[in-house]
């Protein structure tokens, strides 16, 4: 069969004029000038893909980088400048909050507004109505003119009609992000409603667990480029690197501007006879990455760099929740790992051969004292960041993942 969604070397170019006429009299001033020309801006530059029917798409990438842009070109609402977009099927999309509604008109007349625009009549969406108020929560409003609602009771409408029009393809902005958790919640279940029905779902949002949850493939757009595409957990993976790694370039090259800023540092503190140098997570291969999965083997490897001798020195590391509640702090001490004598350059390694943990982003620290673990030569306080996926896990709630059985 046929995509229902096919983009080929789609391209959109905007126009931005830096001389603004605000009065009047630069207005008219303007009519009997030569406006200067304006400066191009390339929202996304030969972006190519296609979408079966019935897959779920997860479009990701940074603010600004084209998805917003994507989506209009899906709906019609902008056409390309060059290269061609082709759809079938009827699309229902929540794009941004204002859009699709008049703020003159109540909810209930928006509601056949939208339903007509659908190719709907007004006893199909009169048929729908009561799903329709009862999913939006809005009681008595819905009589009300919608310019008098708030921004949640706005969403809760919108998403309520787009739905109930039985569309053959939805599409969902960040415009979700405004409602509460419980609107959320109600809004994820329906649209799991769809993906188990065989609908096809175009999904934005910066939850990427959720996108990897929901979406069965991803295309990540970066600066109107598109960088990646393919299965979503493949395609979030090398978004979350390319965020790691460019963090860590931008902390490098803040340390390197103002070097005596970089030597103070609120998360570290130690007399530094011996100090940390740097802390990577490897996987089974030993090769440095961005995320693991739960149940994947993780080698924290610490290196160090000590200016003297040092006997026995101990070695920890930590691992924290986002929001700072302390796992676990192994270190050498506790295992009674023997190290001896160390001076200059090395490295020790700590390794979890089956991750326990969950789905979410957990901090880690790294220590190095003495061996009655009174002294600090250096801590680095939850400085390291570790992204987690557990889509190859069972459990799908909580922190850990631990063995159990039902009898």
């Amino acid at each position: 069969m046929a995509p229902v969604i096919e983009f080929n070397n789609v391209s959109k170019r905007f126009i931005l004029h830096r001389d603004r006429r605000d009065t009047i009299q630069e207005r008219v001033a303007g009519l009997l000038s030569r406006r200067p020309p304006g400066e191009e801006f390339w929202a996304t530059r030969n972006v190519s893909f296609s979408i079966e029917e019935g897959q779920s798409l997860g479009l990701v990438g940074h603010n600004g980088a084209g998805k917003s842009t994507i989506l209009k070109l899906m709906t019609r609402i902008l056409e390309p400048t060059s290269g061609t977009v082709r759809t079938r099927g009827r699309i229902a999309a929540l794009l941004e909050l204002g859009s699709g509604f008049h703020p003159e008109l109540s909810g209930r007349e928006n509601v056949f507004l939208y339903g007509s625009l659908m190719g709907l009549g007004r006893e199909q969406m009169e048929a729908r109505m009561a799903e329709i108020i009862a999913f939006a929560d809005i009681g008595d409003f819905i009589d009300t003119a919608i310019k008098h609602y708030s921004s949640g009771m706005y969403t809760r409408l919108a998403f309520a009609v787009a739905t109930a029009v039985d569309p053959d393809i939805l599409i969902t902005d960040e415009v979700l992000a405004v409602g509460d958790e419980a609107f959320q919640r109600k809004c994820m279940e329906r649209i799991y409603s769809f993906r188990r029905a065989g609908k096809t779902i175009i999904f934005v949002s910066h939850a990427l667990e959720v996108v990897r949850s929901l979406c069965d493939v991803a295309v990540w757009l970066d600066h109107g480029e598109m960088r990646a595409s393919g299965a979503a957990g493949e395609v979030i993976d090398a978004y979350l690197a390319n965020v790691n790694r460019q963090e860590e370039e931008r902390l490098a090259a803040e340390r390197q501007a103002n070097p005596s800023q970089a030597e103070y540092n609120p998360f570290r503190h130690g007399s530094r006879e011996v100090e940390i140098t740097n802390v990577q997570l490897l996987d089974a291969a030993g090769m440095e990455q961005a995320t693991f999965h739960s149940h994947q083997s993780l080698t924290i490897r610490v290196h160090y760099h000590a200016h003297q001798p040092i006997q026995g020195p101990v070695f920890g590391v930590g691992i924290y929740t986002e929001n700072g509640i302390w796992l676990t702090g192994p270190n050498t001490g506790f295992d009674q790992f023997q190290i001896g004598r160390i001076e200059g350059s090395g490295s020790i390694d700590y390794t979890i051969p089956n991750l326990p943990l969950l789905t979410g982003h957990y901090r880690i620290s790294a220590a190095v004292v003495d061996s009655s673990q009174l002294h600090t030569y250096d801590h680095h306080d939850r400085i390291y960041s570790l992204v987690v996926h557990s889509d190859n896990a069972r459990e799908r709630y909580g922190i850990f993942s631990i063995p159990g059985a039902w009898h």
